[in-house]
């Protein structure tokens, strides 16, 4: 399965969730650029003097059929991708190249993916090749009054607190003028409101959690920070 949509939009907590919920060990690959196939599978160690081999997150996986969940897999390098390709299909295998061992998925082993399609426009896309191994799900931020909820219980504000928190998202994500990579997402919300109950100034929760980490632009910057004063 393949979670497309943005980032804080809550696809990590949704495969956790499912991971709970049918009651599956889930193992967790943050995918990045320096993310290679032997981060993966596994490598060859010397302990106590021994060449022992070590099993990656990929491979553990595979074995114990549990749930792997590689997280913004549109980050990782292309061998990684690549070796996605076999374990995704119809084959569903995994091979050790250096071990020169084929480990065939159990029934119950699922492979989940999560990538933010707003990366297209920094040419960090997936192949069609690898997306059609997939199913497909898409992610956005919840409706108003959800996300309220949301807010107040991750963050334990008030119902109002997470209300305001929610409006000024609403305000910016409409905002297309501002042109900005990514907008508020629920993540940030929640940050701005754990530091409100933190006792720090609604204002500076809100710029500190949810402005600065939006843009480096000072015009931008000071036109997200005006809201945030007619906001809080």
């Amino acid at each position: 399965m393949l979670l497309k949509g943005p980032t804080g939009s809550g696809k990590s907590r949704f495969v956790e969730a499912m991971a709970h919920a049918l009651g599956r060990p889930l193992v967790t690959v943050a995918c990045n650029e320096d993310t290679t196939s032997a981060d993966l599978l596994g490598r060859w160690l010397i302990r106590g003097g021994d060449t022992v081999w070590q099993d990656g997150p990929a491979t553990s996986a595979v074995r114990q059929g549990a749930i792997l969940y590689l997280d913004e897999v549109a980050e990782a390098r292309p061998d990684v991708i690549v070796l996605l390709h076999p374990l995704s299909d119809h084959r569903r295998e995994l091979f050790l190249d250096r071990l020169n061992e084929q480990i065939a998925a159990p029934p119950e082993f699922m492979l989940v993916a999560s990538y933010n399609p707003g990366y297209q426009r920094a040419g960090r896309d997936l192949k069609a090749s690898t997306k059609q191994r997939f199913v497909c799900m898409s992610f956005d931020y919840p409706p108003p009054d959800i996300e309220c909820e949301v807010v107040r219980r991750e963050a334990g504000v008030e119902q109002a607190v997470a209300q305001r928190l929610v409006a000024f998202a609403s305000k910016v994500r409409k905002m297309s003028e501002l042109a900005l990579v990514e907008t508020v997402s629920t993540r940030c919300l929640i940050h701005a409101g754990k530091l409100s109950v933190a006792q720090i100034p609604m204002r500076l929760a809100a710029r500190v959690a949810i402005v600065e980490p939006l843009t480096d632009d000072s015009d931008t910057l000071a036109a997200l920070v005006d809201l945030v004063a007619l906001s809080f």
